[in-house]
């Protein structure tokens, strides 16, 4: 028996109603970075036009494998029975199940582009809105690699104290989540499965499935197919937030950054802006919160610079919105998690000094 026989039905509706309408923001945007990426390889002495391009190559280079194992990993929990999610998450309303969230995000080595799409389909498989919350708060930056990355760039000592502060404000992100559905503020997930059979043995289900199983060609077309179709949703806003992200980085240098961001709370307010107006992926941060901690001697902005670029992310809150088809829900976030953010930074920058 095949692991996706219990798979919820996925195929849109759109066909039951004529053609569907091409998605314009989806393949204009593909267009634009296409024909970036062609111009990156032609010579060609025109100013603006070169670094625009340049950058999104660059770009595209550093994040092209955390998007393509976000589409695999979205094809490959089409497979996956909800039931089983809601095994290995837990319960979506208890501290637990927070805790497990985080533990995920923390363990799943993906930028936060990548993230966005494993997050949407955990959404479609049940875990709860705290959990997704936390799960998005604790991950995108602080992946194996990239942890790596920073301990190499601001040392071991750093690195614990932003990872610490990560896990922190995602679980009293999520605490405020299930406080806010419990009174109603805010809508559950729908697609939650709200009695589950206490007698389900995973272990054993997935034994009788995997009994036989001989992955074939279709099986890896299936994941393939599956995580386009279902990735779309957020691609359309990556592409877009690759573009801007490259103009920002074409004509914004790091160093006019660094000059006006020291560990004062005037820099810290203005990290955060940055943060908010530039789009950034996890891999593009990194090197630039680690610029603040080394060279502006201010940490606090680094980790605001690192956190804050997650919570404001202009697809991220877009992403949400598709997925949740709440603008509350995905607004919600930065309202919820930004102050946090200031607070661990500025006490950060104290005790640097």
């Amino acid at each position: 028996m095949y692991l996706n026989s219990m798979s919820c039905c996925h195929e849109e509706t759109e066909h039951d109603h004529g053609k569907p309408k091409p998605d314009i923001l989806l393949y204009g945007t593909m267009g634009i970075i296409i024909a970036a990426c062609i111009t990156h390889f032609i010579p060609a002495d025109i100013p603006y036009l070169s670094d625009f391009s340049h950058a999104v190559f660059k770009l595209l280079k550093t994040v092209w494998w955390g998007i393509a194992l976000g589409l695999v990993a979205v094809g490959l929990m089409n497979k996956v029975p909800r039931e089983y999610f809601n095994v290995l998450l837990g319960r979506g309303d208890t501290f637990g199940g927070l805790i497990r969230a985080a533990m995920a995000g923390l363990l799943l080595d993906l930028c936060s582009h990548g993230i966005l799409m494993v997050g949407a389909k955990l959404y479609e498989r049940g875990a709860s809105l705290a959990q997704i919350m936390t799960f998005l708060i604790a991950s995108p930056w602080n992946s194996i690699t990239l942890t790596l990355i920073l301990i190499a760039l601001i040392g071991l000592p750093w690195t614990l104290v932003f990872i610490a502060g990560s896990v922190v404000i995602a679980l009293i992100t999520g605490m405020i989540y299930m406080v806010l559905v419990k009174r109603g503020i805010l809508p559950d997930n729908p697609n939650t499965i709200k009695t589950v059979d206490k007698n389900f043995d995973m272990k054993a289900d997935a034994k009788a499935r995997l009994k036989g199983f001989k992955p074939g060609f279709k099986f890896f077309k299936g994941i393939i197919l599956d995580g386009w179709h279902d990735g779309k949703m957020v691609m359309r806003w990556l592409f877009l937030g690759l573009i801007l992200a490259s103009l920002i980085s074409a004509f914004v240098s790091t160093d006019i950054m660094v000059q006006y961001f020291g560990p004062t709370l005037i820099g810290l307010l203005l990290t955060l802006l940055a943060t908010t107006i530039i789009e950034v992926c996890s891999e593009g941060s990194t090197p630039i919160g680690a610029e603040l901690v080394n060279r502006a001697s201010a940490p606090g902005n680094g980790f605001t610079f690192l956190m804050a670029g997650v919570a404001t992310d202009y697809t991220e809150i877009m992403v949400i919105k598709q997925f949740t088809g709440r603008w509350l829900i995905a607004f919600s976030l930065p309202l919820i998690t930004v102050p946090q953010i200031v607070l661990l930074g500025w006490l950060m920058n104290h005790l640097q000094g």
